[in-house]
């Protein structure tokens, strides 16, 4: 069989909330059972130590604890439906969620996927409780409580698309699942699988079952194989695996937890009971296990066993194993059963034993089996070549090899083996260990669908870097991966893993936080790049990043590279050596190119891709090159002689910034043939350049006239008549060059717009070495297209004051990735951070260095127990068979009043409106909402969780409701319930109304609405 790898992993048992509570509590032997809580029932009132008629002999077993807490908002599940589900379908889907996160792969990424479910379950206790009164029975009420639903409720949250499907037989159900997974994995009918297994005790009639079947422990426990071994204690839990083939998993790096080599299921057929354990299909369904894998038995390290601590149970397995396992040379088997530590967890048992053999074979330890210090002499272990583990087994380097038993009660067998990873699979790898990447800081990042759920894993996640001493980069890393997708996003950039505890810690407590988070946004960001021109250079720009930032590096060598064969010296090294040659254009224009080339593919290697590009005179040859219409050869070739060319013309020449329009110095310069505009910027904001003298003239007369002015440090007249001069050799040049049209729209300074399927030839060229820079109108253009950011790229920002006069309003968010002399790592990861958090989806591999990449296992998700939905405690009827239980009151809301209206208070203050009242009290009462949770800017479907069958009890509703509005075609309707505010608009449309007469208001109306549903 090919191998099938365990990447994720996710559980909760008896005294164990997480996966690696569960690992502490098997290697400290403890266990997790305690008393009945009073929640499922009053166990006094069913115990008998004689176990008499509808009694049982126990008041304890193995509980988790918070069964009815359920993130209901997380999963966009109403109030109303989650109150009707089985508490099994909410610990699945929180289950699932953290499995897949464990998995390293961000769960939205599943979606659409043929992904397989697989759920093991065999109570449905909660349907006992709740079908029983037909009056309040409802599409949620059918809908949570059916077997199928363990699984297509979670392929219906996580939209997968692969076999989904639940499977009950007894015991043994989660390993069939699991068995089922395999086999669906290697057939190519998935490419994951979830496979999962629980179980929750709300009645005590299995106990009583078990009580009177002789098979009970008085004291609620199982001890495997021991001499005390008295019977079964009941167990809960929940557990979910994540599947791959390991050939898929080990070339995407995952990490592998175990894997899977055979696995096999049978039954007993006609035996000595329908409910007895029968060792020679037991044996068989080994040798089928073991056959299917190509593994010998003698191989074998250890087994987990079915252990249930029955005296029948055991004595059956251990015949099994000593027959199947015969003739090994040295060591016996090792034996253990994790029942000793949470009980038995029925449907869930499967899952709980491979739980524990995957976390054995990766952690290299078996932990010792609970209550092995009494081993049964009855069962003559040692005869079978078996040994109870009584201490930890260490596990020999090398590959490890285990077995997993569990069979069901009536008669359907499973057994896997499993082998520990590969040494290559250990460990995630890089995806792409060559490739470059760095830029000097971690962006740290979390998604969540409120704030408060996002101040709760933010505190998480916090005290876990504490606690951990793992270096930046990979948790950083993880988080980019993982913690993806949800509503809200958050970034922080770090260097170091304590100042990012602290920042996260800070974010947390930050009062303004949800005033600081911006929602998704429908449609992706579209940043402009801004690239600066002459004037922004200085000493050493950029040094502080080159020296940090790898990726920025590798760009920035790329571009010297190109450069050398036209310069004949590193514009490099230039940058890097300080001193005033920066400021000769000869070397000032190669040194910008350079710089604007490499920090623009360092962004679009970052995955900050330009929608619009925009270049300020010499900063257009860069953004000629991410637009594809230049190559970085050409661009060099031309940048290189157009600086050389430039720096041999005569000195004398200087350029005049002027506060006043073009139109207004048209006249002034008419009879200047020395002088030109060299730059409209924007309203007032105009540079003369020309002839030192005839600019002297020209800014004395502006003075006198109040004009203000500003002389400009330059080396030439740019962009003027007296660089007629070189034009001609450059057209030389710019021939053989060329040049095509921009694949990314470009907007010219030449031209003052953007180029419509025109080329950046050579004659494009030659004219924008003297043409004036038509900045103002190109950037008023780019403006008008609806750019989301501008990105300055650039040594320092100079432009983003230009475009900033002309926005509108607050216009786009200006981004700086770099900001001056000084500017390092960190504000390169701030600009990306900040994009991020607008929606831009970074290329996270290339913020890291190869090490880097390899990412550590966060925290899972911390769903939020604040929400809480249970049903009332089975009872012993008065009067009745000491057997007959009856349930408490439901948790599905009661009809409403056919008078309830809601009013609440209009939240601006002034007179609310009836039909918006009327609409959020509806809504409300379809969905189980509390008056607080809902407002007009709601989405129906993906924030309220509402479903066709809420939406035609809305509708019925509304009409019965509102006047004016007649029938309402659903037709009509659907397209209207995107929010509760367009619902609203669309119901005044019809003319609705609110009715005359008003039942009750405010809080009285909404119990009314709601029911008893939820307490928080």
């Amino acid at each position: 069989m090919e191998p099938v790898a365990i990447v994720g992993i996710d559980c909760r048992f008896p005294g164990a909330p997480d996966t690696g509570a569960y690992w502490d509590l098997m290697m400290r032997g403890a266990d997790g059972v305690g008393k009945v809580p009073r929640q499922r029932w009053d166990a006094t009132a069913f115990h008998s130590a004689a176990g008499g008629e509808g009694r049982c002999n126990t008041t304890e077993g193995g509980f988790i604890t918070d069964p009815d807490a359920f993130d209901d908002e997380f999963f966009t599940v109403s109030p109303r439906e989650a109150a009707a589900m089985d508490p099994q379908q909410r610990l699945l889907l929180q289950s699932a969620w953290r499995a897949v996160e464990d998995a390293g792969i961000p769960p939205r990424a599943l979606a659409a996927t043929p992904t397989g479910v697989f759920v093991g379950v065999m109570g449905n206790e909660w349907a006992h409780l709740h079908l029983t009164d037909y009056d309040r029975v409802t599409p949620h009420v059918g809908s949570g409580n059916g077997y199928c639903m363990t699984a297509n409720r979670i392929s219906y949250h996580l939209d997968l698309k692969g076999p989904s499907l639940a499977v009950d037989t007894a015991c043994s159900s989660s390993l069939v699942a699991a068995h089922l997974a395999v086999n669906a994995l290697l057939s190519g009918e998935c490419d994951h699988a979830l496979v999962g297994g629980v179980n929750v005790a709300l009645t005590p009639a299995l106990s009583i079952f078990y009580t009177q079947a002789g098979l009970s422990a008085p004291d609620g426990r199982c001890k495997p194989f021991s001499a005390d071994a008295d019977g079964i204690g009941r167990g809960e839990g929940v557990g979910v695996v994540v599947l791959r083939r390991l050939r898929d998993a080990v070339a995407d790096g995952q990490r592998v937890y175990a894997v899977i080599r055979g696995t096999a299921v049978n039954q007993d057929g006609r035996s000595n009971g329908l409910t007895a354990p029968n060792r020679w299909a037991q044996q068989d369904v080994l040798a089928a296990a073991y056959r299917r894998a190509g593994v010998k038995p003698a191989e074998v390290v250890f087994t987990e066993a079915h252990g249930t601590g029955t005296a029948l149970g055991d004595m059956m397995e251990v015949k099994a194993l000593g027959h199947h396992h015969a003739g090994r040379s040295g060591a016996p088997l090792a034996l253990g059963s994790v029942k000793g530590n949470l009980g038995h967890t029925e449907g869930a048992a499967g899952i709980a034993g491979l739980i524990k053999v995957a976390l054995a074979l990766h952690h290299r330890t078996v932990p010792a089996s609970r209550f092995a210090a009494k081993e049964s002499k009855r069962l003559r272990l040692r005869d079978h070549g078996l040994r109870l583990l009584k201490a930890p087994l260490r596990l020999p380097a090398g590959p490890a090899l285990a077995g997993l038993s569990s069979f069901g009660m009536g008669g359907t067998n499973a057994h896997a083996v499993l082998e520990s990873a590969p040494p290559h699979a250990a460990r995630p790898a890089p995806a792409d260990p060559a490739a470059p990447g760095g830029i000097g800081a971690a962006v740290f990042t979390l998604t969540a669908p409120t704030p408060d759920a996002l101040r709760r894993n933010l505190l998480a996640q916090a005290d876990a870097a504490a606690a951990r001493r793992v270096p930046l980069g990979p948790l950083a890393r993880a988080s980019n991966l993982v913690k993806s997708g949800l509503r809200h996003r958050y970034a922080a950039v770090a260097t170091s893993t304590a100042e990012l505890v602290a920042a996260l810690r800070e974010s947390a407590a930050d009062p303004e936080l949800p005033a600081r988070l911006a929602d998704r946004p429908a449609e992706p960001p579209r940043p402009a790049f801004l690239f600066t021109g002459q004037g922004s250079q200085y000493p050493r720009m950029t040094a502080a990043l080159y020296a940090q930032s790898p990726l920025y590096r590798h760009f920035l060598d790329e571009a010297d590279t190109a450069l050398l064969p036209y310069t004949g010296k590193s514009v490099r090294d230039l940058l890097l050596s300080g001193g005033d040659a920066v400021h000769s254009t000869r070397w000032t224009q190669p040194a910008l190119f350079a710089v604007g080339y490499a920090l623009g593919r360092t962004l679009d290697a970052l995955g900050v891709r330009p929608q619009l590009l925009l270049g300020h005179s010499v900063g257009e040859y860069a953004a000629a090159v991410l637009a594809g219409a230049l190559p970085l050869d050409g661009a060099a070739r031309l940048i290189a002689a157009r600086g050389a060319l430039m720096q041999e013309l005569p000195g004398g020449g200087g350029m005049l910034a002027v506060r006043a329009d073009r139109a207004a110095l048209d006249a002034r310069i008419a009879h200047e043939p020395l002088v030109g505009v060299a730059a409209v910027n924007g309203p007032a904001a105009t540079v003369l350049s020309g002839d030192l003298e005839s600019l002297r003239r020209i800014g004395d007369a502006l003075a006198a006239d109040g004009v203000a002015t500003r002389r400009l440090t330059v080396s030439h007249a740019f962009h003027s008549p007296l660089m007629r001069p070189v034009l001609d050799r450059f057209a030389r040049v710019a021939e053989e060059v060329g040049g095509g049209v921009p694949g990314t729209p470009l907007y010219s300074t030449v031209h003052g717009r953007v180029l419509d399927g025109e080329a950046m030839d050579a004659a494009y060229w030659v004219e924008h070495v003297g043409a004036t820079v038509r900045f103002g109108d190109a950037a008023a253009a780019l403006l008008a297209d609806g750019p989301t950011h501008l990105v300055e790229v650039g040594p320092r920002p100079v432009l983003s004051a230009l475009v900033r006069r002309l926005a509108p309003g607050a216009g786009p968010a200006h981004v700086l990735p770099v900001r001056g002399p000084g500017s390092a790592g960190r504000d390169l990861a701030e600009a990306l951070a900040e994009l991020y958090r607008c929606g831009v989806d970074p290329h996270w591999d290339a913020v890291y260095a190869p090490e880097e990449r390899v990412p550590h296992p966060l925290p899972a998700y911390a769903f939020s127990t604040e929400h809480r939905y249970w049903a009332g405690n089975p009872v012993r009827r008065r009067g009745g068979p000491p057997g007959a239980t009856t349930p408490g009151p439901g948790p599905c809301a009661a009809p409403e009043p056919a008078s309830a209206a809601v009013l609440p208070l209009d939240r601006r203050g002034g007179p609310a409106d009836p039909v918006e009242t009327a609409v959020l009290g509806a809504v409300r009462a379809v969905g189980g909402y509390t008056g607080a949770e809902v407002g007009p800017r709601d989405r129906l479907y993906e924030d309220l969780g509402f479903d066709s069958v809420m939406v035609m009890e809305l509708k019925n509703r509304l009409e019965s409701r509102l006047t004016g509005i007649g029938a309402v075609q659903v037709r009509d309707l659907l397209p209207r319930l995107t929010s509760v505010g367009d619902l609203v608009a669309f119901l005044h449309e019809l003319g609705a109304a609110a009715p005359a007469t008003a039942g009750p208001s405010g809080a009285t109306a909404e119990r009314a609405l709601t029911g008893e549903e939820r307490t928080a």
